[in-house]
């Protein structure tokens, strides 16, 4: 072979050699070709506003590969549906390119419930409404403190600032709705247990503040009153009398007070204001 080769004129080898390296490279490129699929494309489809799962789906069933990317909740679109997709539709690619899918998440995030009581009702709203939270049902309650979230409530209970709502939640308000345009007898609290006086100071619309306890005391509910402010009679023996929305401070103990004939629990008629 290397004695016919010899023999050969020069330029027949040469262009043999050169003849040699064309076919070895044409048959490099089609064989690269057909490892990468060079030379074919595609047209990315659009898949925004699908469900996710059809849009991975279609997606695939067309030749390309899906990679999802975590996203914010957005509440203008539905949940798990795509938001964007990258490369954007009408793009040509290859086959087997990936296509990033930014997506709105599956259920509602959690979101933090603010701290709104002492605030103004608008000033309340605006909170709520940064926080992603709708209002609920309002109303109101006599008050000094006039236009000023007194309670806030989720599902009928009190819900504490800190707490994880979902995204959307709505939360009730009780508002300040100021001092009520009459008065009456400040209730005689005393022997009353706790609980019982708040029953019966929520029911006459009086705000119960300050609770000063004496020794221990395992249930505060349980606990006795032998002291209130104010009193249910000033020192001629004569009512005291309160506006619904006023507060009441009381002074509590584990032992029942002794009996007070000069006290009479239960004087809570209304009286009309002296004009």
């Amino acid at each position: 072979m290397f004695k016919f080769i010899s023999k050969q004129p020069f330029w027949v080898n040469l262009l043999a050699a050169a003849l040699l390296i064309f076919l070895l490279g044409f048959l490099f490129l089609q064989s690269l070709s057909w490892f990468t699929n060079h030379g074919s494309y595609l047209q990315v489809p659009s898949v925004t506003g699908k469900k996710v799962d059809d849009a991975v789906k279609f997606l695939e069933d067309q030749g390309f590969d899906v990679v999802i990317t975590d996203s914010l909740y957005n509440d203008t679109l539905p949940l798990n549906t795509v938001k964007k997709q990258l490369p954007d539709a009408g793009a040509t690619v290859k086959v087997n390119r990936t296509v990033f899918l930014n997506v709105n998440p599956v259920v509602l995030p959690m979101v933090e419930m603010p701290k709104i009581e002492g605030l103004s009702f608008r000033f309340a709203l605006e909170r709520l409404t940064k926080n992603h939270l709708k209002l609920g049902d309002t109303s109101y309650r006599p008050d000094f403190m006039k236009g000023t979230v007194l309670e806030q409530n989720y599902n009928g209970s009190k819900i504490l600032s800190g707490t994880k709502l979902r995204w959307g939640s709505a939360v009730s308000l009780v508002i300040g709705g100021g001092l009520a345009q009459q008065e009456i007898l400040v209730p005689e609290l005393y022997g009353l247990t706790l609980g019982e006086a708040k029953s019966e100071l929520e029911a006459k619309g009086i705000t119960l503040a300050a609770i000063l306890p004496t020794g221990p005391i395992t249930d505060t509910l349980k606990a006795f009153i032998y002291k209130q402010n104010p009193e249910a009679k000033n020192e001629e023996s004569q009512p005291n009398l309160i506006q619904p929305g006023q507060t009441m401070d009381v002074w509590i103990s584990a032992t029942p007070p002794a009996p007070d004939s000069t006290k009479i629990i239960g004087t809570g008629d209304s009286l009309k204001l002296n004009n």
